[in-house]
This record gives C-alpha cells, structure tokens and sequence, in this order.
C-alpha cells in the first residue's frame, strides 16, 4: 500500500533539530515515514512539496531537501483527489463522521 505523509509528518522527518526534544508521538510518526520510506511505499504529491520547500529560509537547506525529495515521484491529481481532501478535513474538523487515521 503507497503512503502519502503530509506536510506535518515530512517536517517532523526532515528537522534539524535532535529527536530527544520530539515528542513521543512525533518520533513515533517519524519512524513510521522513514520505515514506509525505506520498504519504497511513499508518494509524493506537488502541494506537499512545494509547502515543504516553501519553509525553508537558507538557500543550501532548500537545495539539500529538494534533492532529496526528488526520489519521490507525484502521484497525477484529479479534481475528485482535492474535493475528497475537503471532504475528509471537513470530517475531521467538524465530526461529520469518523475518519480513521491513516497512522
């Protein structure tokens, strides 16, 4: 099964920062990306990393992490993806319905 991190889940992977002052829960999410990373489930779509690339402030950082992102393809978008996305925010935030988590 292809897994799709978002933005959240990908910034918590390519922090600079140590893993002893993440949170149990964000290495927890960590480990799972570079876990579905190395068994080569993850895909990429082109918001997630231009919203990746755009965070970043010093010019060899982006360079760095867009080389490094360009082992993943992007996944083709249809209209039908983004209104399935507004539909499963909208679930979440506004309990529509339970959604599962995809971790």
């Amino acid at each position: 099964m292809k897994l799709l991190a978002d933005t959240a889940v990908w910034s918590l992977a390519l922090r600079r920062r140590k893993t002893a002052s993440l949170s149990t829960e964000e290495k927890r999410l960590a480990a799972l990306l570079a876990e579905a990373i190395s068994d080569g489930r993850v895909v990429m779509i082109g918001p997630i990393r231009q919203e990746l690339l755009s965070g970043i402030k010093e010019q060899s950082r982006f360079e760095k992490v867009k080389n490094a992102l360009q082992a993943f393809r992007d996944e083709p978008l249809e209209s039908s993806d983004y209104e399935e996305a507004a539909r499963l925010y909208c679930a979440e935030t506004e309990g529509w319905n339970a959604v599962p988590s995809i971790f």
